[in-house]
């Protein structure tokens, strides 16, 4: 199927409705309040606290730091307990993509025959909310260190669960909110708006809590009062913009092609869906594996970015947090526009130069290893430009050529084949320190992940301009 002749199905099987300002800005405050879960807790705040020194036992963190740069025993167990700790961390969140790729296709594929994308989508991101909320009772407590880590690392995997599933009915309404001519602007607003909504929580939570010695409501950093009040926030600020969606969005009609299936029954038609994919949409299948290698490896210049942040350019946890409110307005605003020039040059155009840019901007990274915390600021913030145009071009491209009716089941298998890949970029990362013996060396094996998912691109005939303006 060309771009155009999915453009034609998708005009005559969609219902002709008008679509308001509302919904829309409704839609993309979604993405604004799940910065909450995508910023705060799983990249910059919550994660980075578990796996520091926060949750190793006292005593050995005072040796480590009293031998000073001498490196003796002390140091070597701390940086075993460190590397134990991300490796369970990685184990949970290995355990939670497993999950995401069993379930993903088959909930959405049953919310859309079912029609209800709209009320799956208000569960799961219920459920995210209150996962998120209790993270506020994981603790540093010397007396239990061991327990609240464990703790911490499930409820962040549980949320990741929930979260994945949300985003399969959130990215399945984009069809509800655009056309295919404006589909590219609408989704560039989603996730600049997800951009722009951490820098403002941020902002919050680095001057309310994090950065002073004590914050608002009195909170400081014992106990980790400061990082569990900025989780606790960041709840709160997720339900609250998670509710405009709910309501002003209407919610999507049965299918009345598609019979209504059990559970294993779901599963047997996934199968039957994926090969009738094979057959006649040959190109989106080929789309899924491919965005699924290069997604990781944008996936993965998040993950590690603040590790080699503070590993190799030397950024303090303060430093960190001012360069992710500067990463999140560079990102977002070229998201923006580049969703503007996805409706004019087609979304795939739009991947295959961001993908070429971070290639660059990431060779220069590992060049200027040594070169301080200026290269980083440079060319850090410059591979930020390049990474939400390629993840918002993504879900256009996608949006574009799914026959109407079937947006959440793809989108589930849009998470299936993404998470399906999760490993590739901190496989290839640790396994470039392994051979390379040092962390920076880290930055070529998520740039042989994206290179790969170029070239795995770059065939496939999807995602041209639109036939007509709108």
């Amino acid at each position: 199927m060309t771009h155009d002749d999915a453009v034609a199905l998708q005009e005559s099987a969609r219902p002709q409705r008008p679509i308001t300002r509302t919904q829309v800005v409704s839609w993309a405050l979604w993405d604004w309040g799940s910065a909450a879960f995508n910023a705060v807790i799983t990249t910059f705040v919550f994660t980075r606290w578990l796996t520091s020194e926060a949750f190793i036992d006292p005593s050995v963190v005072a040796a480590a730091e009293a031998e000073g740069d001498a490196g003796g025993q002390a140091t070597r167990l701390l940086d075993a307990v460190v590397a134990d700790h991300s490796a369970w961390l990685g184990w949970g969140l290995t355990a939670a993509g497993l999950l995401i790729a069993l379930l993903a296709p088959v909930a959405g594929a049953r919310s859309d025959d079912h029609g209800r994308r709209r009320r799956w989508l208000g569960v799961h991101t219920a459920i995210t909310v209150l996962i998120s909320a209790a993270m506020f009772f994981v603790t540093p407590d010397p007396a239990n260190l061991t327990q609240n880590l464990l703790l911490g690392i499930f409820l962040l995997s549980a949320g990741n669960i929930f979260f994945e599933l949300a985003a399969v009915n959130y990215n399945a309404t984009l069809a509800q909110v655009s056309t295919p001519h404006n589909v590219g602007r609408i989704s560039g607003l989603g996730w600049g708006a997800g951009y722009l909504g951490g820098i403002v929580l941020l902002l919050i939570l680095f001057v309310g809590f994090i950065n002073p010695e004590v914050g608002w409501f009195g909170v400081s950093d014992a106990d980790g009062l400061d990082v569990r009040a900025a989780v606790l926030v960041s709840a709160v600020w997720f339900a609250v913009f998670a509710i405009p969606v709910l309501v002003a969005v209407p919610e999507v009609p049965a299918s009345a092609a598609r019979a209504r299936l059990g559970v294993l029954a779901s599963y047997r038609q996934l199968f039957r869906d994926v090969a009738t994919l094979w057959r006649d949409g040959r190109s989106i299948l080929t789309f899924l594996v491919a965005s699924a290698v290069y997604r990781d490896g944008l996936a993965g210049i998040f993950t590690f970015g603040a590790v080699i942040a503070s590993g190799t350019f030397g950024f303090s946890a303060s430093e960190v947090i001012v360069f992710a409110i500067a990463a999140n307005v560079v990102a977002g605003v070229a998201t923006i526009v580049a969703g503007h020039v996805d409706d004019r040059v087609g979304p795939k155009a739009i991947i295959v130069v961001s993908l070429v840019g971070l290639l660059v901007a990431g060779v220069a990274v590992f060049v200027l290893h040594d070169a301080g915390a200026t290269a980083f600021w440079v060319f850090g913030l410059l591979l930020c430009l390049f990474v939400g145009p390629a993840q918002s071009a993504s879900r256009t491209l996608l949006a574009r050529v799914i026959p109407a009716g079937r947006e959440s089941e793809i989108f589930g298998l849009y998470a299936t084949t993404g998470r399906a890949a999760s490993f590739l970029a901190p496989f290839a990362f640790s396994t470039s320190i392994a051979v390379g013996g040092s962390q920076h060396w880290g930055i070529l094996g998520i740039l042989g992940v994206l290179a790969v998912g170029l070239g795995l691109l770059v065939p496939i005939r999807a995602g041209g301009r639109p036939a007509v303006r709108a």
